[in-house]
């Protein structure tokens, strides 16, 4: 439990320095509602999540109340949706509404899970499945998909990296009335986990228990303020004070998970590190770079910053915690950290950078807004680099861009919320469509091996 000076510590960082819970999130097994027909299975997918998450939104707002620690997302994850849909080929968007509606009932704000692990290999009816995406990203507003395409025991299935550029493609299109929204909503990753608690990637492992509760803690102001406090420090000083600080956060974000847990009937999964920034002012990734001893975030020396922050927090957190898991990183998503969205406009930061910054990382190319008629090539070739430093540094890495129609290199797009602003970034001119074209699977590297 916490003492009287960590209580005092953590009104300090709720009132000054934006510390929150970032999310609650409740995984379910939906194994159990696998039938013939879309709708049979729909319909018992929507009864068990209201009836497993029903008291999610109150249980959240009991406890910010009774801890004064604000809990800003409730979540739902389900079992990856493409092992529900075996059956009924070309109707899955009927599960998609099913699952929309559910989110909507129990009043979640998001619910992921609609994904696909196709990182080896693809059958006809995942294929099918993905294929669906766009569709059931315009028909819905809570729920969020997710696609595996690589790892590092598997190597990186190409077939799915070149299909998946098409389908961002594609979503953006059917979305173009807001920006292309529905590509926020939709990240390829490399070495997904099974117990992520954030959004777009979210989903239930099968390896997990019926139903489980992951907490995302947050607190990137606090960070930032920390620094700040304590000037003049060589570099190993100021991983200390990081590594102090996320303990802090993680011990606070172990309690909120342990008794929603309790409350909600479910077993207590693990505490997410994660640095999630949003575009308030304060709560920056880029900022705690920036006051290392940059001038802006892009310049060189970024990723040597990312990557002991990376460290720092996690080290901090595994004191903190015996639960740590999900993705557990800083995450850099340029429409929603106010520092990373002014270096993008003053083009310090380029996706080249961002690239490089994802190899210390969790999330580097995420919530990155590029040319409409960016080729769905090229969004493919961006997969694969990312899916190749996942699979050769056995980490997990992720790509969510937006090709926004009609817009260009310059302009801007709103999103609006948590997801923020964003300008458009320029990508490369030059043509990988040749390479994406060849598919098959890239083998898994030789470190790989190691039964």
């Amino acid at each position: 439990m916490l003492n009287r000076k960590e209580i005092m510590e953590t009104i300090d960082m709720v009132e000054k320095e934006h510390f929150d819970v970032r999310t609650i999130t409740m995984g379910i097994s939906l194994l159990s509602c696998i039938r013939e027909t879309a709708e049979e299975t729909s319909k018992l997918v929507y009864e068990k999540i209201v009836r497993k998450a029903e008291n999610i939104v109150k249980v959240a707002s009991d406890l910010e109340k009774e801890y004064g620690i604000p809990i800003i997302n409730k979540r739902v994850s389900i079992t990856p949706a493409s092992m529900l849909t075996a059956s009924f080929m070309g109707k899955e968007t009927v599960l998609a509404k099913a699952l929309d509606n559910a989110a909507k009932t129990v009043g979640v704000d998001f619910l992921g899970g609609y994904s696909a692990l196709v990182h080896k290999g693809m059958t006809a009816h995942e294929k099918s499945f993905i294929e669906s995406i766009p569709e059931a990203l315009y028909l819905t507003e809570r729920m969020c998909s997710s696609i595996n395409v690589g790892s590092s025991k598997s190597g990186i299935n190409m077939d799915a990296v070149k299909l998946l550029g098409e389908i961002i493609k594609k979503t953006a299109e059917m979305t173009k009335d807001s920006g292309g929204l529905g590509c926020a909503k939709l990240v390829a990753f490399c070495n997904a986990v099974e117990d992520n608690p954030f959004m777009a990637g979210a989903f239930h492992g099968v390896g997990e228990a019926e139903t489980v509760i992951n907490v995302g803690v947050s607190g990137p102001g606090v960070v930032h303020h920390a620094l700040k406090s304590a000037s003049n420090l060589d570099v190993l000083d100021m991983a200390e004070v990081i590594k102090k600080t996320a303990f802090k956060i993680t011990r606070a974000g172990e309690l909120i998970a342990k008794e929603a847990s309790k409350r909600l009937g479910a077993q207590f999964g693990i505490v997410d590190l994660s640095l999630a920034p949003t575009p308030v002012m304060g709560d920056s990734v880029a900022h705690i770079l920036e006051e290392m001893g940059l001038s802006s975030v892009g310049a060189h020396g970024t990723t040597a910053c990312l990557a002991m922050l990376n460290d720092a927090v996690k080290k901090g957190g595994v004191m903190a915690s015996g639960s740590v898991g999900g993705l557990s990183g800083a995450f850099i998503p340029v429409s929603e950290d106010i520092g990373m969205i002014k270096a993008a406009e003053s083009g310090a930061i380029c996706l080249d950078k961002l690239e490089a910054m994802t190899s210390v990382c969790s999330v580097g190319i995420d919530m990155v807004a590029i040319p409409g008629d960016t080729p769905a090539s090229t969004i493919s070739g961006i997969i694969a680099d990312e899916a190749a430093i996942g699979m050769i540094n056995n980490k997990t890495t992720a790509v969510r861009v937006i090709p926004v129609p009609n817009k260009k290199v310059g302009d801007m797009v709103e999103f609006g919320g948590l997801l923020g602003t964003a300008p458009i970034m320029s990508v490369s001119g030059e043509s990988c469509e040749k390479f994406i074209s060849r598919g098959g699977r890239m083998p898994a590297p030789i470190h790989s091996n190691k039964n």
